[in-house]
């Protein structure tokens, strides 16, 4: 005979808890990248959510809290796809490489990401400073890149004097870019910029174009 006690009620409404607060946080990420933060509807978030719209504002008190929750776990899945890339274990060639396909994917799998970013940069990133959550969230991995980067120049693979920082920008521009922009992109040079086979291109072009700036002279 189990010993295994039934949950009591606490334990179920806590978890009913949590898992109306999951959904109402999937159902905002859809709304907010689709609509942007000024043409989303909390109501619609409701209904997405199959929950009552006063629920939405008994766990985020406003429609800016839940923008912004939304936009921590979008920084958390970020950071959390870059964390586990262990890129110090790896040789700074190697780790590069990996860094710029990690970051293509991570915006090509999310496309979330892309639209809540958009409607952030619209806003001049007034929510996202109202979170200290975010803030120092990539601390780590710009150290970890700091550390890759000296770790090539000792073994005369990359050149001296990159700047972590342009680094981080110049690879998460050249991904963000291309997949933000594919569609438009796409028309106006009369090429399918979404399929599998013109992102495999580009992401290789990607790393070829970062290994060639990272490179010391006379390496090739």
């Amino acid at each position: 005979m189990s010993n295994t006690k039934p949950a009591g009620p606490k334990t179920r409404k806590t978890r009913n808890s949590e898992l109306s607060k999951a959904e109402i946080l999937h159902a905002a990420q859809v709304e907010f990248s689709s609509c942007g933060f000024d043409g989303a509807r909390v109501s619609r978030i409701a209904q997405a959510a199959g929950v009552n719209i006063n629920l939405v504002y008994h766990y985020f008190g406003n429609k800016e809290a839940l923008f912004i929750a939304v936009m921590e776990a979008a920084y958390i899945t970020i950071r959390t796809h870059h964390k586990y890339l262990e890129l110090l274990r790896l040789d700074p060639v190697d780790a590069m490489t990996e860094l710029v396909r990690a970051t293509f994917d991570l915006f090509a799998d999310n496309p979330h990401i892309i639209g809540l970013l958009s409607s952030e940069n619209m806003h001049g990133a007034k929510h996202i400073r109202q979170s200290d959550q975010i803030r120092n969230l990539y601390n780590p991995l710009l150290e970890t890149i700091r550390e890759t980067l000296d770790r090539g120049e000792s073994k005369g693979l990359f050149r001296s004097g990159i700047d972590a920082v342009e680094l981080f920008i110049s690879i998460n521009a050249e991904c963000y870019f291309y997949l933000s922009n594919q569609h438009t992109l796409g028309f106006i040079l009369h090429r399918d910029l979404t399929s599998a086979e013109s992102r495999a291109r580009r992401k290789d072009h990607v790393v070829d174009v970062i290994l060639s700036f990272l490179r010391a002279h006379g390496n090739s």
